[in-house]
This record gives structure tokens, C-alpha cells and sequence, in this order.
């Protein structure tokens, strides 16, 4: 727990006066560029560089640790669910970062706010449709390897940019096109195997369940990335670190709420203490589990929202996807998961999809230059 169209997050300064009109034309003809065009220092490498292996390392971890819940006799797909996004609150103190940044920049009050309730409108939305996606990870989660399941969740940048297209006039390219068949390709290839290694309860019928909830959560992610940058563009009309934050921790709170009525709902509070009872590694290990599962997707989120603000929702989602085939190799490591050969071919195509994907980018940016130039 995420682009194809670049969520644009610098602030559209107004003409303060003449001198100023040549600079502020350049602003406002690169709002739909990357912030690759903006000045990068040392530090601003180091920031990215950071923000990355956040991203990378909350997603390996969080990944593993929700099958290793699983596999060690933890069984209610709820809390699982509760996990990926009750952890929300470690993102409260980046605000004092929001308003430092806010004090420090000069900005127009040229759009006038959304009002409350197209704000809420939209959080509560959003928070629910968070709320059904982490449903349908936790179920692929629990019927699949986490080898396969992790190569499947590759799939989220094609559907991301398929939705685009829709949502947010995303063109398609050779390069864009190539690279939708080879990460549709790869997530196909694994329905045909069979594979029960990662789960002894993964018969060939859960197998399938499994490897149709990952898809339709990878859709549903893709999704909604897709629809974070149509609100961020036409709802709320302004991309400042606060608004990032706020798009963030709200929808999660609000997924967090829903999950504890399915949590209750279903019953399956009333087993979670004969769950922790029966846990193969104890109650300590039990509780730490999910303690830093919630962590992790945590840690996942501030490196996600870090990329989204300092580069764009594109180069966030680009090395999300980059760190996909990392899990294979470490559940192989830690969990035995086998290489088979289907598995292998689907990395390569997973990764030849990637590649294709980065090097359209790679083309816009350079072609983005040459106009400026």
C-alpha cells in the first residue's frame, strides 16, 4: 500500500508586478511539468534518497509481516485489514513540518477553498473505497504465497494508467502501451500455477480467490491514485504538503472506522484471544506483528507521500512498483517460498514493464527540457 499522470505539487506564485511577469510565465506554462525542472541540491538528493528507502522498506516489511501472521496461525482477515491503515497517527506530527513549510512560502490566495462538504465528501469516499482495497490485499494475502502475491500487485501501474486515460487525459504511447501487456502478461501467467507452497490452505480454488482479489486490489489501488489526482485537480485545486497529508490521514481514518464495524460485525473480535492463545510464536510475537505490520505501511506511506511532494505521484508509484519483485526474493529467503520458473518469467516481464514505463517518462522529461530550451 499505489501512477501514471505526475500530481504537480509547487505553488503558483502571483504576478506581484512587471519584473516579475517573464518568471511567473515560466511558473505557470511548467505547472504541468515535473518538479524535476526545479533547482536540486545535495540535499534535496538525500531527502529523495531517504524518502525512497522508506517507501521500499515499509512495503517489503509490512508485506512479510502480514504473511508471516498468517502463516503462524493468525486468521481473521479484519485485522489484517485493521492494520494497513489504523496506523495512521504516526503521520500526525509531519504537520508541524506542513506548517513550517507553509510559514516559509509565499502563496496567492487566488482559488477559493472547497467547502466543508465536498471536502468531506470526498475524504469519506475515498476512506471507504481505502477501506474495501485493503480488503481484497488482505484476502490475496491469505490464499497466496507472498512471491505471488507481490509479482500480482505489480499489475497497479497498468490499471493506474489505464484510469487515467478516463480520469486524467493520460496519453498513451508505444512505450506506455508495452509496458500495460507486459505487467497484464506477468499477473496472468501466475493464474496458471499451481502453487500451494506459500499456504497450506491454498487449494487450487482458494488459489484462484487469491489471485482475483490481488487484481481486483491492484485495480482498485490503481484506481484510486487515479482519482487522488482528479481531486487534487479539480476539487481541491491547490498541492501543498498539508493537502497531501490531509489526503492521506483523513481517508484512513475514515477506513479505519469502517473496518472496525467489519471487524465487529463479523464476530471475529470475540476469537481474536484464543487467536493470540494458539499463536505459534507467542503472545509477544503476536502483538509485535501487527504493532509494526501497521508501522511498516506506515513508513510506506511517508516515503509515498514524501516522493508525491517532492518529485510527483508518478515517480511514487514507479518505485513502488520497482520494489514488487523485491519480496519474492526475500520471501524465498525467509519463508521458502520456491522460485519456479513462472515466477521467474513473470519478474522478467514485471521488470521489462517497469523499465518500458520509466523510459517514457525518462522521454517526456527530456522533451520537456528541449521546449524549455
Amino acid at each position: 500500500m499505489g501512477e501514471a499522470p505526475e500530481i504537480q505539487l509547487q505553488i503558483i506564485v502571483q504576478e506581484n508586478n512587471k519584473d516579475q511577469n517573464s518568471t511567473d510565465h515560466q511558473t505557470d506554462g511548467g505547472s504541468s511539468q515535473s518538479t524535476i525542472n526545479q533547482r536540486r541540491s545535495y540535499k534535496w538528493w538525500l531527502l529523495i534518497t531517504i524518502y525512497t528507502l522508506f517507501l521500499l522498506a515499509g512495503q517489503s516489511v509490512a508485506t512479510l509481516l502480514g504473511r508471516l501472521y498468517y502463516d503462524k496461525g493468525g486468521n481473521s482477515k479484519w485485522t489484517a485489514t485493521f492494520v494497513q491503515t489504523a496506523g495512521f497517527p504516526v503521520l500526525i506530527p509531519l504537520y508541524y513540518l506542513s506548517a513550517y513549510k507553509t510559514s516559509t512560502e509565499t502563496t496567492g490566495n487566488l482559488i477559493n477553498p472547497p467547502s466543508i462538504l465536498v471536502l468531506s465528501a470526498v475524504y469519506v469516499s475515498l476512506g471507504v473505497f481505502l477501506a474495501a482495497d485493503c480488503m481484497l490485499y488482505s484476502l490475496g494475502l491469505f490464499y497466496l504465497p507472498v512471491s505471488t502475491y507481490s509479482l500480482i500487485c505489480a499489475s497497479q501501474l497498468a490499471f493506474n494508467a489505464f484510469f487515467s486515460f478516463f480520469l486524467n487525459s493520460q496519453k498513451f504511447t508505444p512505450f506506455i502501451i508495452n509496458s500495460l501487456v507486459l505487467l497484464t502478461l506477468s499477473s496472468t501467467l501466475l493464474v496458471f500455477q499451481n502453487d500451494p507452497s506459500g499456504s497450506a490452505k491454498a487449494s487450487k480454488g482458494k488459489y484462484v480467490i487469491g489471485f482475483v482479489c490481488t487484481v481486483a486490489a491492484s485495480a482498485g489501488y490503481g484506481l484510486m491514485m487515479s482519482l487522488t489526482q482528479f481531486c487534487f485537480r479539480k476539487v481541491l485545486k491547490k498541492q501543498t504538503f498539508k493537502v497531501v497529508l490531509d489526503m492521506m490521514i483523513y481517508p484512513a481514518l475514515v477506513a479505519t472506522l469502517v473496518i472496525l464495524v467489519g471487524l465487529f460485525a463479523s464476530g471475529e473480535w470475540k476469537s481474536l484471544d484464543k487467536e493470540m492463545e494458539v499463536f505459534k510464536l507467542g503472545k509477544i510475537s503476536y502483538v509485535n506483528i501487527l504493532v509494526w505490520t501497521a508501522i511498516g505501511w506506515q513508513v510506506f506511506s511517508i516515503g509515498a507521500v514524501g516522493l508525491i511532494f517532492e518529485v510527483s505521484s508518478l515517480f511514487s508509484n514507479i518505485i513502488g512498483t520497482l520494489g514488487l519483485p523485491i519480496v519474492p526474493v526475500l520471501a524465498m529467503i525467509f519463508f521458502h517460498d520456491p522460485m519456479t520458473g513462472v515466477k521467474v518469467i513473470s519478474m522478467v516481464l514485471a521488470i521489462w514493464g517497469f523499465v518500458s514505463y520509466v523510459y517514457q517518462h525518462y522521454l517526456d522529461d527530456r522533451n520537456s527540457k528541449t521546449v524549455e530550451v
